[in-house]
Parts: structure tokens; sequence; C-alpha cells
């Protein structure tokens, strides 16, 4: 028997009714592009992030990226992103033809440490764009504090954090812009490519809803260099779904993750820590062991899939060569490739399936 580490059908089978009248219904309506069934998720979904505004656009990154245009960063701009993240962060500034400015974790959380951003504050600075890795809000306070010291917008990468909270409010809000990601995999998942941008600033909102429609508010009236990158109405009407079970999936990956805590807090792994201001999500159940590959084979050999989020960071990668870092220069992010690795967490995970995977930790353990 094979464990997945994730099971991206099963919300599927869960809600196959209510998904299945959805999409006829949106492919009924003759709205194929934009259309009431985009403007009905932005509603719902702005409402539930307590924010706002929510531009839906074709992917996470694109939400990256049209977040950075709206906010006018361009070629000789920097972005102060995170060493320790998915490269898509990175590539969005660079999409824009900024340069990314790598400021290291927190090592017990995975998330940019504030304590480390000022001094990595130029004249140039024009963006700090913090992720709430792994579904674990990163330290906003701090680091809007700073934002508002030297003048900064705050661009969130949420692609991991659907439905987490930080001092009592959900993520979608704190900052300027919130980016989200609705790829099938994540707490909040759509059947394909889809995401969005939440915000309380219209004039950034207004500004992402014409950069998505080829800079045209009307058509054949362009009023600048815009983009296709327009979420779905099919996928929209796939999201207005799955929201409603959202909590209830959340909590589900929260009990799996507090069975991990419980049974391996004395293990020879390093467990995520959780801040005791937020409420994560547990998009990813993340430990750390410098028996990272002996590991995974052990738990392979026991029909356990896992993956490692992420091998590589973004200043070792061939696209990021003419940055000129070299190995040694982010030794935590580095670190943390070297040693993270992800376990089977999802809302349809069984119990009989964790204490299989539990059991073979354990077993490696001894």
């Amino acid at each position: 028997m094979s464990i997945h580490f994730l099971d991206v059908g099963a919300a599927y089978k869960e809600l196959q009714k209510e998904i299945e009248e959805a999409v006829i219904f949106s492919l009924q309506s003759g709205q194929y592009i934009l259309g009431q069934e985009v403007e009905h998720f932005e509603n719902d979904f702005s409402a539930y992030c307590e924010a706002r505004y929510a531009v839906g656009v074709g992917n996470g990154l694109d939400a990256l990226r049209l977040a950075l245009l709206a906010m006018k960063v361009g070629p000789g701009d920097e972005v102060i992103v995170p060493s320790n993240t998915y490269i898509a962060t990175w590539l969005a500034v660079s999409q824009c033809g900024a340069t990314p400015i790598p400021v290291e974790p927190i090592e017990e959380t995975f998330n940019i440490n504030p304590n480390l951003i000022e001094s990595a504050i130029t004249s140039r600075t024009k963006v700090i764009l913090p992720v709430h890795l792994y579904g674990q809000p990163a330290e906003l306070d701090a680091i809007l504090s700073i934002a508002r010291k030297y003048n900064l917008f705050v661009l969130e990468d949420a692609a991991q954090a659907h439905g987490a909270i930080y001092k009592g409010k959900r993520i979608g809000g704190h900052g300027d812009a919130v980016a989200w990601s609705f790829y099938p995999g994540k707490n909040l998942g759509a059947f394909g490519d889809a995401g969005a941008v939440t915000t309380n600033n219209y004039e950034i909102a207004d500004r992402i809803r014409v950069l998505r429609n080829y800079g045209s508010r009307i058509k054949y009236i362009n009023e600048i260099q815009g983009f296709n990158s327009r979420l779905d109405p099919i996928q929209a009407a796939v999201l207005r779904v799955k929201l409603k079970y959202l909590d209830e999936w959340n909590f589900r990956r929260a009990e799996i993750a507090g069975r991990y805590h419980a049974v391996l807090r004395n293990s020879y792994l390093l467990q995520p820590v959780v801040s005791t201001w937020t409420q994560p999500v547990w998009h990813l159940y993340v430990i750390r062991t410098c028996q990272r590959e002996a590991l995974r084979c052990h738990l392979t050999q026991a029909g356990i899939n896992t993956l490692i989020h992420y091998p590589i960071p973004p200043h070792l990668q061939k696209a990021y060569t003419e940055l000129g870092y070299q190995r040694g220069d982010f030794p935590l992010a580095e670190a943390m490739a070297d040693e993270v690795c992800s376990l089977p967490i999802g809302p349809h995970m069984s119990p009989d399936d964790q204490e299989q995977i539990i059991a073979a930790l354990l077993d490696f353990q001894s």
C-alpha cells in the first residue's frame, strides 16, 4: 500500500455533486471570460480574507508580478525577499525588471527574519515581500513597522496560507497587498492554475484589474501595456464551492499536525515551531534532519511518499547566476534546503495512514 503525499482528487470526491453543479451552471451561463462567476468568487474571497477587494488572476506567480507592477516596481528597484522560499517569489520581482534582495529566515519558523530586514534596505528598495511559508504567518507587525519607517510597500506571498490567522485576523489585508495561488495542491486549490490578489487599497486593486486584462477597462481601449491573466470562471466556480469547506479542511490539517507534534516531540527530528500569535493552516508539515536521504529511503520502502520543499534555494539556482551568489552566502537557507523533509498531510488523510507514517518514523529512530 502506498500513502500519497497529498490526494488532490479527494476534495473532488467529497464535493463531487456541488462542484459539478457549479461547473455546469458556469458552462450554461455562456460567460467564459471574467463575468459574474469571477465577481462572485472575488466578493466571497475578499470577505473571507477580511479585505476590501479581491482580484482574480491566472495564477500565483501573476498575482505576485501584477501586484508589484501595481506598486510601480520596475527596473532599478529592489525588493526584499526571503532567502528560503519557492523561486516564484523571486521570479515575480525579476519579471518586473527589479532585483530580489535576499534576507535569511528565523530558523525555528522558516519565515523571513524581521531583525535582518532593515540592514538590507537601500535607497532603491521599493517593497518588502514576506512569505507565509508552509502556512504559518510571518511576523507582520515588525515587518509593517519597518515598511512604514522607510515608506515601503509590503506585499505578502500567501500562496500557502489560505485561512491562516495572525493575531486574531485572517491573512489577506495586513499589508498593502496579498498574493494568492490556487494551484491544485494548495489548501484552497482549483482544478488548474488560478490566483488572486487581496488588498484594502482601491488604487492597487484597480491597477491589477486593468493589468490582468490587456491594460484595458473597455474592449479595444488600452490604457497601458497589460497582460492576459484572468481568473477562469469555471475555476472561480470550483473555488466558490471549496471555500465553504476551507476552515473545516484546515481544522483537519491542524489535527494531523497536532498528532505529529505530540508523538515526535522528543524524537531525532527537528519539528516546526509555531509562534503563539499565529494560527497556521499546515499547508506543509516540514521537519529537519541531517539524515534526510536515509529517512526518505526508509519511508519510501514503507510505501510512504515524502517531498522536499525546496531542494535548491533560489540564490543557487542556475536562473540566478547573474546575481553572483555563491554557496555559503545564505547558510541558513542552504542548511534548510539540505535538511528539510515534508511529511504527508492533508484534509483527507486517514488516521490509519498517519499512524503508519508515525510508526515508520519511529522505527527509523530505533
